[in-house]
């Protein structure tokens, strides 16, 4: 088949072996419709119907950080510095091109380098995304994810540790949700075929498994000053697919859903993947093809 990866260099194609034929261009925005243009900021939110005969699923893709949020930071084998948000919309698109290809619709989280949320001032600090703009994004992700009735959520991030020699895919659920035996099949699915096409190519990408969130945490800021930072510490989910919590997440995802983590951008080979149109192009295949094998 071909698929296309949208890359810093432009649109590049490549051929990989399975689903139908797709366009050989980067999905155009104008085909898509706002879910709620007052609610999120442009660009984001964007539902894309089928290109083929629809199956009638509808899958909600989170391309994780965005705009004043790069996620975490790396640096490839020659040196070059690397941010999460920058790879994590290019794998959302082709992802949702090949499933578009396939009949389903597909509502992303954003479809530009941009939050999701409509930032207010509390929202940004020092040019970057305040602890609360962090909740408050997410959460906006979440609410974009439940206004899609999605049969599926997966969101595309990255990881990232505190020594180079951190390496290795992970796929998240969350074990305290009505739907979590879906949800883990889920992140096994996305898991197991992310891993086969990265290591194919005989990259050896560790398997770091598929993990509950209960032990990832979602934590930002410092939880000694109170506030919103506290509150993420003692929340010990992941705001994308945990459980309601009073006022820090009063409606949480409401479908079966995983957070894919396919590599570490802290490991110089596994960001080198990461920056290549070849590992994008690997990454939103396996995806695709996992979410398939939930869906239908």
């Amino acid at each position: 088949m071909v698929l296309v990866a949208v890359t810093a260099a432009g649109v590049r194609v490549y051929q990989l072996r399975q689903h139908a034929d797709v366009a050989t261009t980067s999905t155009p925005i104008g085909v898509g419709s706002p879910i709620d243009a007052a609610a999120f900021a442009p660009g984001s939110c964007v539902s894309l119907p089928p290109t083929a005969t629809p199956t009638g699923v509808t899958v909600f893709l989170d391309a994780g950080h965005g705009g004043t949020d790069p996620g975490g930071v790396g640096t490839t084998e020659s040196g070059t510095s690397v941010n999460e948000a920058e790879f994590n919309l290019p794998i959302a698109l082709a992802t949702a091109q090949i499933l578009r290809a396939e009949g389903d619709t597909v509502v992303l989280s954003r479809t530009t380098n941009a939050s999701v949320f409509r930032l207010r001032p509390d929202d940004v600090s020092g040019g970057l995304l305040s602890n609360l703009g962090v909740h408050d994004d997410v959460e906006a992700r979440v609410r974009c994810a439940n206004l899609a009735h999605a049969q599926a959520l997966v969101g595309i991030y990255f990881d990232w540790g505190a020594s180079p020699t951190n390496a290795g895919s992970l796929a998240a659920y969350d074990p305290d949700r009505p739907f979590a035996a879906e949800s883990q099949r889920l992140a096994t699915l996305v898991q197991d075929d992310v891993l086969a096409r990265l290591n194919a190519r005989g990259w050896q990408i560790p398997n770091d498994g598929v993990a509950p969130d209960t032990t990832l945490g979602s934590v930002s800021g410092d939880p000694s000053a109170g506030g919103i930072a506290a509150e993420a510490a003692a929340y010990h989910h992941l705001m994308l697919l945990g459980p309601a919590d009073g006022s820090f997440l009063p409606d949480p995802s409401t479908m079966p859903g995983t957070v894919i983590e396919p590599l570490y951008l802290t490991d110089p080979f596994e960001a080198s993947i990461a920056a290549s149109a070849t590992g994008q192009c690997l990454i939103a295949d396996g995806i695709a093809q996992a979410i398939e094998q939930f869906t239908r």
